[in-house]
C-alpha cells in the first residue's frame, strides 16, 4: 500500500523519543482536532497502543496544553478554528523551542499543505482509506522501540472510518430550509446531517458527534430551549456548540436565557437571525469548525428568509 506519510528530517527529536522509552515512561502525546469524532477515535487508538494522551479541540487550546504537557509527539489537524494547525506548528517548531515530532493530519491534499509539512520536517497522514496505516507508520518511525506494538495494534480489526470534513447538524421542522442550507454549506466543504425535530436531532447528535448543531428556535415538537436541556443532560452531547436560528426577533431576556450554562455545560453559542443572506451563519460557523471560505457565490436564498 502506498504511504502518504512524509518523512521527518529532524535527527534531534529521535534522541528525546529514545530517552523517554528507555526510562520506561509512556510517551506523552497531544492530539488536536476540532472534530470530536476524529479526536476520540485517534485518542482511543493511541491510548491502547501505550501513549499517555492529552487532547485539544482547537489551535489555542493546543498552544496552552503544549506548554504544560510538553508532549513527545504532536498529532494535529490543519483546518481548525481560532488558530490553524500549521500556524500552531510554526510556533511550536520554532528553532528556539525543543525538538518536537509532528504528524499533520488533514482531509485535504493541498500542495501548499504538503510543502509546509516538508518545511517543518513533519509527517503527513491523509484522512482517507490509508489513514490508520499512515499514522501508525509515522508513529513507528518516531518511536521505533514501540514499532512492533504500534504496527500490530490494528491486526485483525476493521479500521474505523475517519471522516475528512467537519459535520454540522441542521435542525428545522421545515425540510426546505434544511435542504437549502445543506446544499449551501456543502459548497464550503462541510458535511451536513439534518433533523426535522428535537427528538430526531438528539438521536443523530449522539450517534454522529457533529462539530456544531444549528437549530431553529420555534419548532412544534420541542423548541430550542427543550433541545438544549436534553443535549446538555447527555455526556456525549454536553459540549457540542449550538447555534440558534430564528425568523422572529427574540427578546434580550430570551437570548440571555439561551446562553446561560446548563449543569456546568455551555449554553447556546450564538443566536443568528434568518435573513436573505445566509453568509452570516457561515461567519459564525467559522468560529467553531475549521474550513476554507472561498468567495460566496451568488446563491438563490429565497427558501432561507421565509421561515
Amino acid at each position: 500500500m502506498q504511504q502518504s506519510v512524509l518523512k521527518m528530517e529532524r535527527p534531534d527529536y529521535q534522541q528525546a523519543a529514545d530517552a523517554t522509552e528507555i526510562q520506561g515512561c509512556a510517551p506523552r502525546m497531544l492530539i488536536v482536532d476540532d472534530d470530536p469524532s476524529v479526536l476520540r477515535l485517534i485518542a482511543d487508538h493511541c491510548a491502547r497502543i501505550g501513549f499517555d494522551v492529552e487532547t485539544a479541540a482547537n489551535g489555542i487550546q493546543a498552544l496552552v496544553k503544549a506548554n504544560w504537557v510538553r508532549p513527545d509527539v504532536l498529532i494535529i489537524d490543519v483546518n481548525m478554528p481560532e488558530a490553524d494547525g500549521l500556524s500552531v506548528c510554526a510556533h511550536l517548531l520554532h528553532p528556539m523551542n525543543e525538538p518536537l515530532p509532528v504528524i499533520v493530519i488533514s482531509g485535504s491534499r493541498s500542495a501548499q499543505t504538503l510543502e509546509r509539512c516538508k518545511d517543518f520536517g513533519a509527517h503527513y497522514a491523509y484522512k482517507g482509506p490509508s489513514f490508520w496505516s499512515d499514522l501508525e507508520a509515522a508513529l513507528a518511525e518516531i518511536h521505533p522501540r514501540m514499532a512492533d506494538r504500534i504496527l500490530q495494534s490494528s491486526a485483525g480489526e476493521a479500521a474505523p472510518h475517519v471522516r475528512r470534513r467537519p459535520r454540522v447538524l441542521l435542525v428545522d421542522d421545515d425540510n426546505d430550509v434544511n435542504r437549502f442550507l445543506a446544499s449551501w454549506l456543502e459548497k464550503y466543504g462541510i458535511d451536513v446531517a439534518y433533523a426535522l425535530s428535537a427528538r430526531q436531532a438528539l438521536r443523530i447528535a449522539s450517534r454522529d458527534e457533529p462539530v456544531v448543531i444549528v437549530t431553529d428556535y420555534f419548532m412544534p415538537n420541542g423548541d430550542a430551549p427543550y433541545l438544549m436541556t436534553k443535549l446538555r443532560s447527555s455526556e456525549a452531547t454536553s459540549n457540542i456548540p449550538v447555534i440558534v436560528l430564528s425568523g422572529r426577533p427574540l427578546s434580550e431576556t430570551t437570548v440571555q436565557n439561551l446562553q446561560r450554562k446548563i449543569g456546568g455545560h455551555p449554553g447556546v453559542a450564538q443566536v443568528v437571525m434568518k435573513s436573505q443572506d445566509p453568509s452570516a451563519l457561515l461567519d459564525v460557523l467559522k468560529k467553531y469548525c475549521g474550513f476554507d471560505i472561498p468567495e460566496i457565490d451568488a446563491i438563490n436564498t429565497q427558501a432561507f428568509g421565509r421561515h
